[in-house]
């Protein structure tokens, strides 16, 4: 039982152990009641390749990083309040296996695990912690999440316009509504999506009509944007420098640390 561990000296020092691995780059993670229920790694799909991510889950929140040196230091610390998440199990493919979406409500993405039983006992972990969560706190699940991002490689050309293709000068968008790979006249109008950020965010001509025409009566401000792009259009997870150039890497079985 998880709650069991709230006050243990292994649970401490397991939290300890997580955040010296961060390191300065990371938050101070021992708060009052929360525990380390387990740990392991991931794929996840990012926007311009996959890659091999540390993932925590704690009771209330669920934290992933790059791998510097593997179980020794992590960078790029991403912290996700369990009650804005919402899984959703992914079909095999001929590429990909093993895979779930990890929607919340500023942004969503896919993860891979290396089996079918890795699968299970990660979504049954997340999915049990936020079940307690939102019972002990009372709250209800967030409704709406954000789109997860069509990745790069998967757009040769617009997928508004269906002509313009992308080049070294002809840079690929997103639209931060339905996560479609635009171009830059296709995407040229911001517009307010509060759950993601409190700027006007870059969005595709088809989803700026939607928004428009459905909150066309009410006071909510969207604006046609320049051509400066400040719609925060590169995923953070996403760095040139990535010391983690692996792909599909074979990883250490994930630990659960509430099941005895």
């Amino acid at each position: 039982m998880v709650d069991k561990l709230v006050n243990s000296e292994a649970n401490a020092r397991r939290i300890n152990m997580v955040e010296s691995c961060f390191g300065s780059s990371g938050q101070p993670l021992g708060v009052p009641g929360r525990v380390l229920v387990g740990e392991g790694s991931l794929t996840k799909i990012c926007r311009k390749k996959p890659k091999t991510r540390q993932f925590f889950l704690f009771n209330d929140i669920l934290i992933y990083g790059n791998i510097v040196i593997n179980k020794k230091k992590y960078n790029k610390q991403h912290i996700i309040p369990l009650e804005e998440v919402k899984l959703e199990s992914l079909d095999d493919d001929s590429q990909y296996k093993n895979g779930w979406l990890i929607r919340t409500a500023s942004k969503s993405f896919a993860v891979y695990a290396a089996t079918p039983a890795e699968k299970r006992d990660w979504m049954a972990h997340i999915n049990k912690c936020i079940e307690d969560l939102l019972r002990k706190s009372g709250k209800k699940a967030v409704s709406e999440h954000a789109a997860v991002w069509v990745p790069d490689g998967e757009a040769p050309v617009c997928m508004h316009c269906r002509k313009t293709q992308f080049t070294l000068i002809n840079r690929r968008h997103h639209c931060r509504k339905c996560g479609a790979v635009v171009c830059g006249p296709c995407s040229n109008k911001r517009y307010m999506l509060p759950s993601q950020s409190s700027k006007p965010l870059r969005v595709c001509l088809h989803c700026f009509d939607l928004l428009t025409t459905k909150l066309n009566n009410s006071h909510e401000t969207s604006m046609k944007g320049t051509n400066a792009d400040s719609s925060g259009e590169d995923d953070s997870d996403d760095d040139e420098g990535d010391p983690n150039k692996g792909q599909l890497e074979t990883h250490d079985l994930p630990k659960f640390y509430g099941d005895n």
